[in-house]
């Protein structure tokens, strides 16, 4: 077996010597079969994916997919010992392709004498698209049982021909009850309680953010300390610093925050939004990126329902330009109250489209003539312009012509709702329409 590299699991049932009392907290606590797994009952569970393929005896090769601290490498760990299949554990971090082959040509002579191997790959989503097609045909030819490891989006992370050989399984961030567990294992092995208040205790749990090894982990240093009272919550913050919220901006956790933020500014939830906004604050987003989204929102989702809803938009980004941080991020989350509470349209966004889909199926139509200029004597003589009727020489200010192609009929692209200022358009329209039919 190869020496064991970094994992993201809390729990894989390593072989541990006497003096484990040297190991940190969260080698010491990992378990030994995998109904011991907090947090994960829908794959370990009694119904659990993995729990049925381990049951068929028929384990595929499979991605797991999760956030750190979840049990990843546990798990793989522990299906090679309940399938009875050698284990070999890599990282795409610290691997190549000639290290690939190698494993792949022990595989295969492992295989030749009667036992098949399981390939552990953390963080697989590492490995660019020529490694990770090398894995193609020694799963294919069933040399490996390959269990890959990985914190982003495999849709995006891996190719298509890897993930179609391969079972996505998510493993999910641990919940309350999870991490509450994992303390009590963690006080039954110390044989003392931790030093800390209630409300210090949920706060301990918020700060590990669903990340299990980072929970053990500062649980081990309260441990280590002198027994005194119990800590408070200003206590415990000023001992232990809070793990960093997981944001990548360049991953998935960008589009999924960003996608929170602009869903709940189109449910006009002020306070949904706001929340996401400071997430995203939070993680270290970029805010111009946010401003031009919110710039976007103010056409997409709201138009002309309140046409003050762009400038403020436009009002808040240049606001930010000037100021910065943080006294600028105060502009943009006023930007973010007005948008969530303005009143919602998106028949702009829809009328474009439907203009875009009708400018594509009638080609290259020329406007009617009497719309067109006529600046040369030819140009009037093929009637460029004859007929055109001045609007603002009409009693009404309309003159009800025809502005689409000849032959094209006339399109109805834009539908205002009947919420905010778009309910005085649509008046407008209407009354339009009844004169351009009086008209006819």
């Amino acid at each position: 077996m190869t020496a064991r590299m970094k994992g993201d699991d809390l729990f894989a049932p390593a072989c541990v010597p006497a003096e484990n009392g040297a190991l940190p907290l969260a080698e010491r606590l990992r378990p030994k079969a995998l109904d011991e797994i907090v947090g994960q009952a829908h794959l370990v569970g009694e119904q659990g994916a993995l729990t049925g393929m381990l049951a068929r005896g028929s384990l595929a090769s499979i991605i797991l997919w999760g956030p750190p601290g979840v049990g990843k490498t546990t798990i793989a760990r522990l299906l090679a010992a309940r399938a009875g299949l050698h284990f070999h554990q890599i990282s795409a971090v610290f691997s190549g392709v000639a290290d690939l082959k190698r494993v792949f040509e022990d595989a295969v002579a492992l295989k030749r004498a009667g036992r098949a191997t399981l390939l552990f790959v953390d963080e697989i989503h590492r490995f660019n698209r020529a490694q990770q097609d090398a894995f193609l045909p020694v799963v294919e030819a069933g040399s490996i049982v390959l269990v890959g490891a990985t914190t982003e989006n495999p849709s995006f992370a891996l190719n298509g021909a890897l993930l179609s050989r391969c079972q996505v399984l998510v493993l999910r961030r641990l919940d309350g009850l999870a991490m509450e567990a994992l303390l009590a294992r963690a006080e039954a092995l110390a044989e003392r309680s931790l030093p800390l208040t209630v409300e210090a205790r949920a706060m301990l749990c918020a700060m590990a953010d669903g990340d299990g090894r980072a929970l053990l982990n500062m649980a081990e240093q309260l441990f280590a300390m002198p027994e005194a009272e119990a800590l408070g919550q200003d206590e415990l913050s000023a001992l232990l610093a809070r793990r960093a919220a997981l944001y990548d901006r360049d991953r998935e956790e960008h589009y999924n925050l960003i996608s929170a933020l602009h869903k709940s500014l189109r449910g006009s939830d002020a306070d949904a939004a706001l929340y996401w906004l400071a997430r995203m604050l939070a993680g270290g987003e970029d805010p111009h990126f946010i401003a031009r989204r919110l710039t976007r929102f103010a056409s997409e989702d709201i138009g002309l329902a309140d046409p003050q809803a762009l400038v403020q938009a436009l009002a808040a980004w240049d606001a930010y330009e000037r100021l910065g941080s943080p006294e600028g991020e105060l502009c943009i989350a006023q930007a973010v109250l007005y948008l969530a509470t303005a009143p919602k349209s998106n028949a702009a966004y829809r009328a474009l489209g439907a203009a875009n889909r009708a400018a594509k199926e009638t080609g290259s139509l020329m406007p009617p003539a009497n719309i067109l200029n006529a600046p040369t004597r030819l140009m009037k003589e093929l009637g460029y312009g004859a007929g055109y009727e001045y609007d603002h020489d009409t009693d009404a200010g309309f003159s009800g012509a025809n502005y689409f192609p000849e032959g094209m009929g006339r399109p109805d692209f834009y539908r205002p709702v009947a919420r905010g200022f778009e309910r005085e358009i649509a008046k407008r329209l209407a009354y339009w329409t009844k004169l351009r039919d009086e008209g006819a």
